[in-house]
């Protein structure tokens, strides 16, 4: 296994949201690589846990990346926050640029959960993709 691409896959990730103008539209610049600290933006997105499994095969090291990407809000109700989530997706989707090690051989949508954080005054949706690289 090789857990080397990870940070590849990570810049690759955010590159990709920081530089999507549909995104940008709904959070602005409000796209971090860990939750904000300070003043926090009314809606942001950031990048989340990781989880990774050895894939490796006879062509060469591999890994299964299980990463998730997270919007928050203060805003009333989910319809914002599944906006945001929703230009995640397709950003993500669309595809990566190509890593600065290894290359992904896949990248896909695997689930999402909603919820109502600090006494229902936060909406969070953790969305959760898995990517299947190669380290060249």
């Amino acid at each position: 296994m090789s857990y080397a691409v990870s940070s590849a896959l990570q810049k690759a990730v955010f590159t990709t949201l920081t530089g999507d103008a549909a995104l940008a539209a709904l959070v602005g610049t409000a796209i971090f690589d860990a939750p904000p600290s300070g003043t926090v933006p009314t809606t942001y997105v950031t990048l989340g846990p990781e989880e990774v499994r050895d894939l490796s095969d006879k062509s060469g090291q591999g890994a299964r990346h299980d990463f998730s990407v997270s919007v928050v809000t203060d805003a009333d109700g989910f319809q914002a926050a599944k906006d945001v989530a929703g230009a995640v997706s397709d950003a993500l989707m669309a595809g990566l640029p190509a890593l600065e090690r290894g290359r992904v051989i896949t990248l896909n949508f695997l689930k999402a959960r909603a919820r109502r954080e600090e006494a229902g005054q936060i909406r969070r949706i953790d969305l959760t993709f898995r990517a299947r690289v190669h380290d060249d």
